[in-house]
C-alpha cells in the first residue's frame, strides 16, 4: 500500500487528504482518497500521480466525517472522476453509508471502518490491518488532560482502537505518528476515564 499526502495551499484552511494506492498499481487495486480537503487543485494533484495503466485514477472516496474542511472538494472530485463515495454522513454525493465494522478494499489492502463518535456523530476511522495503518480524521486520540467531557460510545471506540495493532496514524491535520502508539492510547484512556463521562 502506498499513501500520498495532498497538502492544500497555505492560504486555504483544509484538512489533509490522503491518496491510497496499491504497491504495484495492479488492475485489481482500488485507488482511494481518504477525505478530500477543500482545495480543488487536488484534481491536478491526482493527474500528476502514476495511478496505473488501464485503471480509473480515482475509484473510491471515504470521508472520515462531513465537516467542510474534510469534504468540500468532494463535489469537484465527483464531477471529474465519478468515484464511489462512502461516508456515515448524509451528503448528496454519498453513494454508500458507512457502518461500524464495514469492510472495504483500499489500494491493495482490506480496511475496516470503525465508528468513533465524539468529534462528530458521523466520525469514523479507517483501519488497515496489513501494515497497521489508521486514518483517524479528527477523532481525538492524544488526550493529555482530565478536563474533558466524553460519551461512553467514544470511550468504547477508543478502547477498540487501543486494542488494535497500529503502527502508524495518519490524522486529519497533524504529522503522522509512528512511535509510542500503545503508550499514547494508554495515556489517553487513563485521562478520559478520569474525566466527566455521560451516556
Amino acid at each position: 500500500m502506498k499513501v500520498t499526502l495532498f497538502k492544500s495551499s497555505p492560504e486555504i484552511y483544509s484538512a489533509q487528504a490522503y491518496f491510497v494506492q496499491g504497491s504495484w498499481n495492479a488492475i485489481s487495486d482500488v485507488n482511494t482518497m481518504i477525505d478530500t480537503g477543500r482545495d480543488d487543485n487536488i484534481v491536478n494533484d491526482i493527474y500528476k500521480l502514476h495511478t496505473g495503466v488501464g485503471k480509473r485514477r480515482l475509484e473510491l472516496v471515504i470521508l472520515t466525517h462531513e465537516h467542510f474542511d474534510h469534504s468540500a472538494s468532494l463535489k469537484v472530485l465527483k464531477k471529474e472522476f465519478n468515484p464511489r463515495v462512502i461516508a456515515m454522513a448524509k451528503n448528496p454525493f454519498v453513494d454508500e453509508f458507512a457502518y461500524d465494522g464495514m469492510k472495504v478494499k483500499i489500494g491493495d489492502s482490506q480496511a475496516e471502518i470503525i465508528h468513533t463518535p465524539g468529534h462528530s456523530n458521523d466520525s469514523i476511522c479507517i483501519y488497515v490491518p496489513d501494515g497497521g495503518v489508521l486514518f483517524s480524521g479528527d477523532t481525538l486520540l492524544n488526550i493529555k488532560t482530565i478536563n474533558g467531557t466524553y460519551t461512553r460510545d467514544y470511550i468504547e471506540a477508543l478502547e477498540k482502537l487501543a486494542s488494535l495493532d497500529i503502527k502508524i496514524i495518519y490524522s486529519g491535520h497533524d504529522d503522522p505518528i509512528d512511535s509510542k502508539i500503545k503508550e499514547l492510547f494508554e495515556n489517553s484512556l487513563n485521562n478520559v476515564k478520569k474525566s466527566k463521562i455521560f451516556n
